[in-house]
């Protein structure tokens, strides 16, 4: 698994499996958020079957799929909700790009722009194109 930290509390990823909930769990992952639509995986990864290996494992699971270039503000409260949970998170999507966006989106405001950007590179995920609505959505919460 390529696990990538935003910050303690959460980390990023392409596309986990079924079987890699267990050995999260392990870790001390308590939460998984699903940003990957089911239209882009078969049916071993789907919603349905991460869910049910995520609770089989003791995990919180939150389904918040982002299908790119549709960013909605309920899809950003759903992540912040789930970012929320108490424990340690894994969100994931087909390489993490859509779950850091996600993340620095529902950060916008709490947290400032730069450090956003800088912990999404130190990362691997360049979020430069979103800088102007990460802005946006800090203006409307200032």
């Amino acid at each position: 698994m390529d696990l990538r930290s935003l910050t303690p509390d959460l980390s990023v990823a392409p596309q986990i499996h079924p079987g890699d909930l267990a050995s999260l769990a392990a870790e001390g992952f308590r939460v998984v958020i699903n940003n990957r639509p089911d239209a882009e995986v078969g049916p071993d990864e789907n919603g349905e079957a991460m869910r049910a290996a995520a609770e089989a494992a003791g995990m919180e699971y939150r389904a918040i799929p982002f299908v790119p270039g549709h960013v909605t503000p309920d899809m950003v409260d759903a992540q912040a909700e789930a970012l929320a949970l108490p424990g340690r998170k894994i969100a994931y999507c087909r390489s993490g790009n859509r779950s850091t966006v996600l993340w620095a989106l529902s950060r916008a405001g709490h947290e400032p722009a730069a450090e956003l950007l800088e912990a999404a590179a130190k990362a691997g995920y360049d979020l430069s194109g979103v800088r102007p609505l990460i802005e946006s959505i800090a203006a409307d919460r200032g």
